[in-house]
């Protein structure tokens, strides 16, 4: 009994691998007069196809303008941390374009605080670029908290247009500094 419990599972697996390699299109004829001879002649078919690295691709970018952008010559990114310096910061990832700071409150309502997360959309200073997330937490005497999403408030437009217009007069002093060279 135990024999056949095993020859029939195994039957099954071979006859599903053969029914997925034949679904797959079969096999390929390849016509050796098209394939290149030697591992020279290979890499370069390779490279032509975009399938490699040339040292010769490597240095295609030395002595010409380069193309990196690091978060501090970004106008968004950096007006975003200036504007938000007084706050303590959780989570700052320049790669995934996200900013989310602590719990805050001042020192005249122990029992609110906020918090609030920006998400870069994109490199480009305009209103869209720039999406501003604002919770409050509302705690009572006995530390039961309640987070509610501030959708409309004063505090989102400010930071929002804060933070534009420091970006666009950082692009402007950039831009002429850049002049000036």
């Amino acid at each position: 009994m135990n024999i056949f419990k095993f020859k029939v599972p195994l039957k099954a697996t071979l006859i599903m691998i053969l029914l997925v390699l034949t679904a797959c299109g079969g096999f390929k004829k390849v016509d050796q007069r098209n394939r290149p001879d030697g591992a020279q002649a290979k890499a370069r078919k390779n490279i032509e196809e975009g399938r490699g690295v040339s040292v010769g691709g490597l240095t295609k970018g030395i002595g010409r303008g380069t193309t990196y952008e690091f978060s501090t010559s970004n106008p968004m990114w950096r007006a975003s941390l200036e504007t938000l310096d007084f706050l303590p910061l959780t989570t700052v990832d320049y790669s995934g374009g996200i900013i989310i700071t602590d719990w805050y409150s001042d020192n005249n309502s122990a029992k609110e605080s906020i918090k609030i997360s920006l998400r870069f959309l994109s490199n480009d200073i305009r209103s869209e670029s720039l999406k501003v997330i604002v919770h409050q937490k509302i705690c009572s005497t006995n530390l039961n908290c309640r987070i509610v999403l501030l959708s409309k408030t004063k505090i989102k437009e400010e930071l929002h247009s804060t933070i534009l217009r420091k970006a666009a007069l950082l692009e402007k002093q950039s831009k002429n500094k850049k002049k000036k060279k």
